[in-house]
């Protein structure tokens, strides 16, 4: 009986296999001989497909991006819901894996789908009506915040011991070790909380833009 075939090495197995390890491990924990060592095969055999580590992790990181919805820049919603649905799909990639957080904060460099991204939110404003400049503005203001809201939990960052709370330091903080046991639904409503008043703010800068024009 002829022995069952190894699944060949691909990109595609390299890229889910490192974004593997960085989920569980993080970005430490990849490395190529870890990474052949997952997927059965021999290092070198890594660099028919990727030159570095680095390079690796650029992928995984686009293979991130590419996970955001960008359907709302093309049909037809006006560009407060698209930029509000789109920060919402994005913050979901993120939250999904924090770990990679840091490559995707460098900025697109020259991954393709990181690019579409810049590219669909950018056109998206510029077509709205706001001038080009302050179209990049929006876009690195987005990307600022969703990051910024991807990089860490602001309710897990409280300890649940209500001890380390001394009302005669911290009088205001005596319910703040319950925040732990709610992180997900405080930080949501940050979240949202946060991107409603930034595209407030947006729309008021948006009505002297367009009265201007």
């Amino acid at each position: 009986m002829a022995r069952p075939r190894k699944p060949l090495l691909s990109t595609d197995r390299i890229v889910e296999a490192a974004r593997a390890l960085v989920d569980a491990e993080g970005l430490a924990a990849v490395s190529t001989r870890r990474l052949a060592a997952e997927l059965g095969v021999s290092g070198p055999s890594l660099y028919n497909h990727f030159r570095t580590k680095d390079e690796i992790l650029e992928a995984v990181a686009d293979s991130v991006s590419a996970q955001v919805d960008l359907s709302m820049f093309e049909d037809g919603r006006d560009w407060r819901t698209a930029l509000h649905d789109w920060a919402v799909s994005y913050r979901a990639a993120l939250r999904d894996h924090p770990n990679i957080v840091p490559v995707l904060a460098r900025g697109p460099g020259r991954r393709p789908a990181a690019l579409r991204l810049a590219d669909a939110v950018y056109g998206a404003m510029v077509e709205a009506g706001w001038p080009p400049a302050q179209a990049t503005s929006i876009g690195a203001l987005m990307r600022y915040f969703i990051m910024g809201s991807a990089l860490g939990s602001f309710a897990g960052g409280f300890p649940d011991d209500a001890s380390a709370y001394d009302p005669a330091d911290y009088p205001h903080l005596q319910q703040a070790h319950r925040l732990a046991e709610k992180q997900e639904k405080i930080d949501e409503r940050a979240f949202e909380t946060g991107l409603t008043a930034l595209l407030d703010g947006l729309a008021r800068q948006y009505e002297q833009v367009r009265g201007t024009a």
